[in-house]
């Protein structure tokens, strides 16, 4: 049995030993939250703003720490089975996602485009942000959980089809077929190609 301390030292042991070893030792899940917690926020910020953002961190972690016993050890990283349950975390505040994508549909960028202190490819992702939030808005709830796992997260396809619950041709599949619509929407952008906004 592991301690703590024997733990947090061992910053090499991989998310399923540690979630293997809470189990008998509950407080070993808050290395898996300290390694975690910053990336899900990020990720939700992105989706619902950061005053909802804590609580669906919260939530996710609430829920990982009851589930933990049907953790998959055989994946050494938890990043996409926490995905997952951000995301359906997420979708519990459609409404609020709704708002918020409509509000930056509406809204132009408020800084003036400089080419001092950004690049030509944050002026035009900024530039395109009221029809990129159009056009997401447009997107099945599933289709944009997809397209923002893919264009938000570092994960790879087979973890979005993790995260997801979907085989991975799916996900290949349908990413193609959202890309190829939010392509048309932009005007031949490609909607991965630009960096996501905060907010």
């Amino acid at each position: 049995m592991l301690s703590a301390q024997a733990l947090l030292d061992g910053s090499t042991l991989d998310d399923s030993t540690v979630i293997a070893n809470s189990l008998d030792q509950p407080e070993l899940f808050a290395v898996v939250f300290d390694r975690h917690a910053d990336e899900i926020f990020r990720y939700a910020s992105r989706r619902l703003g950061a005053d909802l953002a804590e609580d669906v961190v919260a939530e996710v972690f609430l829920v990982a720490f009851r589930g933990r016993a049907r953790y998959d050890g055989s994946r050494p990283d938890s990043r996409p089975w926490l995905y997952g349950i951000a995301t359906n975390v997420v979708s519990q505040h459609r409404r609020a996602e709704r708002r918020r994508t409509q509000m930056m549909a509406r809204v132009a960028p408020d800084r003036p485009g400089s080419f001092d202190d950004r690049s030509v490819e944050r002026v035009t992702a900024e530039q395109l942000q009221p029809r990129l939030a159009r056009a997401l808005s447009k997107l099945s709830a599933r289709d944009r959980d997809l397209l923002l796992l893919v264009a938000w997260t570092d994960l790879t396809y087979e973890d979005v089809a993790q995260a997801l619950r979907m085989p991975i041709g799916t996900v290949r599949s349908r990413l193609h077929r959202v890309r190829v619509k939010l392509r048309r929407a932009l005007g031949g952008i490609d909607p991965l190609n630009l960096e996501p906004q905060h907010g």
